[in-house]
């Protein structure tokens, strides 16, 4: 009997998708209590010829994004708990089993797993530790109110109750964030499972790829908030000091914009540069102890990060209001 549906969406994942298939028919529970439906978003690749190597259940449909992949999969499902990754992700031999562990409390709704990377990177490792920084939050709370795709789970009643994902997200960006704000609003119970792993395959590599993704993160997590304004002032995953950083380092740009004019400002734009630093430190001392070499950069990645989520905020409520 399939109690356990793993809905996976793809686009052209040719050169990752193997990786994940083999991963996920090799988990630790018994074959028969679980199925996989793969997805796909219209790829153009060789996505189809290889998700038909695997015992999968295979769906095709036109490109309509991640959200309506995802939905897709779920109305397809037969087990009454859905589960969620990506394609780029390599879950491990017991992600099922302690993903679903946590539904053994009848109350619980949905569970959010974490993720590992074998990249070596600098700007991918600082990613993965910036995630750590994350669950050492989430490890701190009794209920969560953030689950993220790339390792999710759903009782399949509440996941339809809510809606789903918003199919007017286009990109896999945030519709997660969104859909764990409306289980949030319903008072419904998520956990953080943090033994349930899969390793992601492609955080951003370089400072550009980095900016990029984290531009568009702010611009869509701003999109959210306008829905879920309490959330902008505090949710469990998001640490307070991010918020500051994003202030602060637009605030320093600001001054030493206008000392040239104003040259005393140059006092406060050091003031302000220290109070970064500042507020920096609790997440230097925590990197360095992970990986030296990141955390000695660390300070140079944070302010990289506020300046792209920043300038993706501000694109976000520019285009809101004038376009």
């Amino acid at each position: 009997m399939i109690k356990y549906s793993v809905v996976i969406p793809v686009y052209n994942a040719s050169d990752t998708l193997r990786d994940c298939l083999d991963a996920l028919i090799k988990q630790s529970i018994p074959k028969e209590e679980y199925e996989i439906i793969v997805v796909d978003d219209g790829s153009t690749d060789d996505t189809d010829k290889i998700s038909r190597e695997y015992p999968v259940k295979y769906i095709k449909q036109a490109n309509h994004g991640p959200a309506s992949a995802r939905n897709r999969g779920a109305k397809e499902a037969q087990g009454d708990k859905l589960l969620f990754t990506d394609s780029d992700c390599i879950p491990d031999f017991n992600w099922l089993e302690e993903m679903t562990q946590p539904f053994q409390d009848s109350t619980v709704s949905a569970v959010k797993g974490s993720y590992k990377t074998k990249q070596r990177s600098l700007t991918a490792r600082f990613a993965q530790i910036e995630f750590e920084e994350r669950y050492e939050l989430l490890k701190r709370v009794t209920h969560i109110d953030m689950v993220d795709t790339y390792s999710a789970a759903f009782q399949k009643a509440v996941f339809f109750q809510a809606g789903g994902f918003d199919q007017s997200f286009p990109v896999a960006n945030n519709e997660d964030t969104d859909l764990s704000y409306k289980l949030s609003a319903m008072g419904l119970k998520m956990v953080f499972a943090p033994e349930a792993v899969v390793y992601h395959l492609r955080h951003p590599a370089s400072p550009d790829r980095y900016f990029k993704q984290k531009f568009w993160r702010g611009y869509w997590r701003t999109v959210v908030y306008q829905r879920f304004p309490q959330k902008a002032v505090k949710d469990t995953y998001t640490p307070q000091t991010l918020k500051i950083q994003i202030l602060l380092i637009f605030a320093l740009l600001g001054i030493l914009f206008f000392s040239v004019i104003w040259p005393k400002g140059i006092y406060l734009a050091f003031f302000l540069a220290l109070s970064f630093v500042f507020s920096a430190a609790p997440f230097v001392v925590f990197a360095f102890r992970r990986d030296r070499p990141v955390g000695i950069l660390s300070p140079f990645f944070l302010a990289w990060r506020s300046l792209s989520i920043g300038l993706g905020v501000l694109y976000s409520v520019i285009k809101k209001k004038f376009i």
